[in-house]
């Protein structure tokens, strides 16, 4: 992330550079994370967990930003965008490299599991949302099931999921080991190409607000969920962990799209990525309480 941030900055690469890496994320690494793992998830009751808790995230951030929108009279485009970015965690670009640094990559099928759930929030919630917020048209059902239908990662999970009940893809291994191990790196690189902390200080309450429900709030009351279900293994931690991820970059880029005050919304990613490596490692810790 360092690196992207200094290339960036002595202008190194072009200003849209990010472009051609999130390219290579979204078309060939993170399919290729699914065919690596998913194939060989045993599935269980256990696996509605990281169904279950990105939905949770999602419509907590709504009430969270709600009610703090009506108590500070916030405009509705900018509380259509807050509630994009309370309610929808980065556990692609973030989330799968942390998850394989912090527990391996034993279990990686799950924090994929998270992933793919998160995008078909974004893609469907989050698209209806933002379109109401905006006022700029109705939501029409037909383009939201497009844009999900045509997502790369959610085509490779779906894939990864059946091809193998017909096609031996062992032959193919190799192949899919090499490019899911460029995700990582290459996830942080494209977040320092685009991480922007300038204005940190403007609306710090709002800021402050959206961070301490995403990388604070949101986690605990999913652990709390877990605890009170007596929910615990490496499944419900990852999804614990999961859940402790900063907001969504993709969630910046929707409001962006909508009008929906894109300065504040990318302060919020940007600062919630430097503030979420911090949180990551003590929700790591939490997850022990579910060992």
């Amino acid at each position: 992330m360092l690196a992207g941030m200094l290339l960036r900055r002595f202008g190194t690469l072009p200003a849209d550079a990010h472009k051609g890496v999130n390219a290579w994320l979204i078309y060939l690494a993170m399919p290729a994370i699914s065919f690596k793992h998913l194939p060989y998830v045993v599935w269980s009751p256990e696996l509605l967990v990281p169904i279950l808790v990105p939905l949770l995230v999602f419509v907590a951030g709504l009430a969270y930003v709600k009610l703090y929108a009506k108590i500070n009279s916030i405009a509705p485009a900018t509380t259509g965008g807050l509630i994009l970015m309370a309610g929808l965690g980065n556990t692609g670009f973030v989330g799968l490299p942390l998850v394989s640094a912090y527990f391996g990559e034993l279990n990686m099928g799950t924090a994929v599991i998270c992933d793919q759930v998160t995008v078909l929030l974004v893609s469907t919630l989050g698209a209806a949302i933002a379109i109401k917020a905006s006022g700029a048209k109705t939501v029409e059902l037909s383009d939201i099931l497009k844009k999900v239908l045509r997502f790369p990662p959610l085509i490779g999970c779906l894939l990864a999921l059946t091809v193998p009940r017909w096609v031996d893809i062992s032959p193919a291994a190799p192949l899919f080991q090499a490019v899911a191990a460029t995700t990582a790196p290459l996830a942080l690189f494209s977040i320092g190409l685009q991480l922007r902390l300038e204005g940190w200080t403007q609306q710090a309450g709002v800021v402050g607000s959206v961070l301490a429900y995403k990388l604070v709030l949101a986690p605990a009351i999913v652990l709390a969920a877990l605890m009170f279900f007596q929910v615990k293994g490496a499944t419900a931690e990852i999804s614990l962990f999961q859940m402790g991820m900063p907001s969504l970059l993709s969630a910046a880029v929707v409001a962006s799209e909508y009008n929906l005050n894109p300065p504040l919304m990318n302060r919020i990613a940007g600062i919630g990525i430097v503030a979420g490596l911090g949180t990551s490692y003590l929700w790591f810790l939490a997850t022990k309480l579910l060992a």
